[in-house]
């Protein structure tokens, strides 16, 4: 009686999860992790955004005596283009401003990892062929391009 259930739960979760995991993109960097976030710093406010937070994980890790490859979060955003998205959805609040974190793997390669966009309509039911999800799309292609060295 209760098997079903229980295995319904178990695919639901499976499929959430591949799903979400499939919403994750990662650039390799061409630069340090310390480079990577200045070039995407850079890259954010010469699009006329603004950067709201940088945080280095590593440096925090440090602080209470553990151990951490070398990782930073950039948090950033443009109230013109995250408006709209805050605008359909409140709850989209819990994840804007964008962000991208950088870090340095165990074979020391340096990765840039971001969300989808799409992500809000997922989570937050954001219209998935709202206008805002293929501008937020676009520039975080164009920005992350710029901070890891790939070519547009």
């Amino acid at each position: 009686m209760f098997v079903r259930p229980i295995i319904a739960a178990l695919a639901f979760v499976a499929i959430a999860t591949s799903a979400q995991a499939a919403e994750l993109v990662t650039k390799k960097s061409a630069y340090s992790v310390s480079e990577t976030v200045d070039r995407m710093a850079a890259a954010v406010e010469a699009a006329g955004a603004k950067v709201f937070a940088r945080v280095d994980h590593a440096a925090g890790a440090k602080a209470v005596g553990l151990d951490l490859r070398p990782t930073q979060m950039l948090m950033f955003g443009n109230p013109k283009l995250g408006t709209p998205a805050l605008q359909a959805a409140q709850s989209a609040g819990l994840d804007l401003p964008l962000r991208v974190v950088v870090y340095e793997d165990d074979a020391g390669d340096v990765i840039l990892a971001y969300h989808f966009p799409s992500t809000l309509s997922a989570v937050h039911g954001i219209p998935a062929d709202a206008a805002v999800l293929t501008r937020m799309t676009g520039a975080l292609a164009k920005l992350t391009n710029k901070a890891t060295g790939q070519s547009q």
